[in-house]
């Protein structure tokens, strides 16, 4: 009997300890990475479709000059959608914000398939944005609380995995009907996607991550870190009005936009971000400099696509289709655990790979250059930016206590945006300045056949090459030195 129980004893830890060894599709964890890597491919899905129709969204409701509006309005409005995220979901756990989020996602494509005008078209993407930011960082905080640290690396790299279908199915499909069907049905198809994420992931959240993280307690929400959101959000909103409207009245939004903004960005980021401090501020700033200078360029080579070299919407969002999966290899390859003593050499030789592929697109101005250089660059960039922001959100993990990883990953995601509102704006601005919002004014310009104003898309990628480059230089300062090491 006693050789019995001590048989048990050696058994029953370890069935205890089963989900201490398997990945995150054992048993322990299936459900709730089914569920959460499928939000993540609505998520891509709308990313990729919306991008392919968007030349010809603005060319309908003659909006092109407010091309750069329709993706950053997405952005601006996520800002206040991240740090309410922040707050619910450590102070109630992040079932509600992630369930709120999907919903106004859905609503905010509905309100853009059915738009009239460009501003209308606009303002569903804002509700887009508020959904989208509410989603992400609960998403984080479920990565922190269901997962143990050894297996973030993996779902991080399965979030990566999980554009590869749509980033090659989505254009194809984007293109397909927006060409028979027009470009509203691309956004008023992508909301039946929502029920299956729902009906997977919810559940298995409520049982693994719900309710309030420990030591965060409960009650009201930081009404001072609302308020600052909320200051972020009108401020980046009138900056980038401000960057559409080159008339010199438009310096007084630019102004007012700035003086909400700094303040509120200094209150909520980690104190020493825009000096690049070493550990998390350097992680934090990382990631912005990375999203904002890709998405602001990778938002102009369907429009420079189709309006320079004449490419049809489907061909134009193929070019980008690459990108998914090698998007997805450098996630993986930064989840190995026998990088993760090189992770800063990884991430500042992504962010170069990142540079070399934005300053190579315009080369397809030049008509002798073949159209198929864009997609071997972007598929590199990808390759390079699968690196960056998997490893930035496993080192912001790594360095956040539980009750802190809401804020911070709100703090991680408004880099995000914010980055992405800026740099979009001062694109924009530079894009119009040069002629840009004439492109695409007529069916002789959308074909390639004349009226094109190719300095105004180098005005564009050129800098935000310049921007990856100075990213490469950050990521050598995502750890922390050694007490005693020197340096700061």
């Amino acid at each position: 009997m006693a050789a019995l129980e001590d048989d048990v004893a050696v058994v029953a830890p370890d069935l205890a300890d089963l989900a201490q060894v398997e990945g995150v599709l054992g048993r322990t964890y299936r459900a709730l990475s089914v569920g959460i890597v499928t939000v993540v491919l609505l998520i891509a899905f709308e990313a990729t479709a919306v991008g392919t129709a968007m030349p010809v969204a603005a060319r309908e409701l003659d909006g092109v000059a407010l091309y750069a509006f329709a993706f950053s309005g997405y952005f601006t409005t996520s800002l206040f959608g991240m740090v309410l995220a922040g707050q619910w979901a450590d102070r109630r756990g992040p079932l509600g914000p992630l369930a709120v989020g999907i919903g106004a996602f859905a609503v905010g494509l509905v309100i853009a398939g059915a738009a009239g005008s460009m501003w209308l078209f606009v303002g569903g993407r804002a509700v887009q944005g508020l959904g989208g930011g509410l989603v992400i960082v609960a998403l984080y905080v479920v990565v922190s609380r269901a997962y143990p640290e050894r297996l973030r690396p993996a779902i991080m790299a399965a979030f990566a995995a999980g554009w590869i279908v749509p980033s090659i199915v989505g254009p194809l499909a984007a293109g397909a009907v927006t060409e028979h069907l027009g470009w509203r049905w691309v956004f008023l198809g992508i909301p039946v996607l929502v029920v299956l994420p729902l009906g997977l992931a919810l559940p298995q959240i409520r049982r693994r991550a719900g309710g309030a993280a420990p030591g965060a307690g409960g009650g009201a929400f930081d009404r001072r870190r609302i308020r600052l959101a909320f200051g972020i959000s009108v401020g980046a909103g009138l900056l980038q009005y401000a960057a559409q409207d080159l008339r010199p009245l438009a310096l007084v939004p630019g102004a007012v936009g700035a003086a909400l903004l700094v303040p509120s960005v200094l209150g909520l980021l980690p104190r020493g971000t825009y000096r690049a401090v070493r550990g998390l501020p350097s992680v934090v700033l990382l990631r912005g400099v990375a999203a904002g200078a890709f998405i602001a360029a990778e938002s102009f080579v369907p429009l420079m696509l189709v309006t320079q070299r004449g490419l049809s919407p489907t061909l134009a969002g193929f070019s980008l289709a690459a990108g998914g999966a090698t998007w997805a290899l450098g996630s993986w390859v930064q989840a190995r655990s026998r990088f993760e003593p090189y992770r800063e050499q990884l991430v500042a030789g992504g962010m170069v790979l990142v540079a070399a592929a934005i300053a190579a697109a315009p080369s397809v101005l030049i008509a002798a250059v073949p159209v198929w250089v864009v997609a071997v660059a972007w598929g590199f960039g990808c390759l390079g930016m699968g690196l960056v922001i998997s490893s930035t959100s496993v080192l912001l993990l790594q360095l956040s206590a539980p009750e802190e990883a809401g804020s911070n990953s709100a703090a991680l995601q408004i880099s995000d945006g914010l980055a992405n509102v800026v740099l979009l704006a001062a694109g924009g601005a530079a894009f119009a300045a040069l002629g840009g919002g004439a492109v695409g004014q007529g069916h002789e310009v959308a074909e390639g056949a004349g009226g094109s104003h190719p300095a105004a898309f180098v005005a564009v990628f050129l800098p935000m090459a310049g921007v990856a480059l100075v990213g490469a230089w950050v990521g050598t300062r995502l750890r922390e030195r050694p007490a005693g090491a020197g340096g700061s």
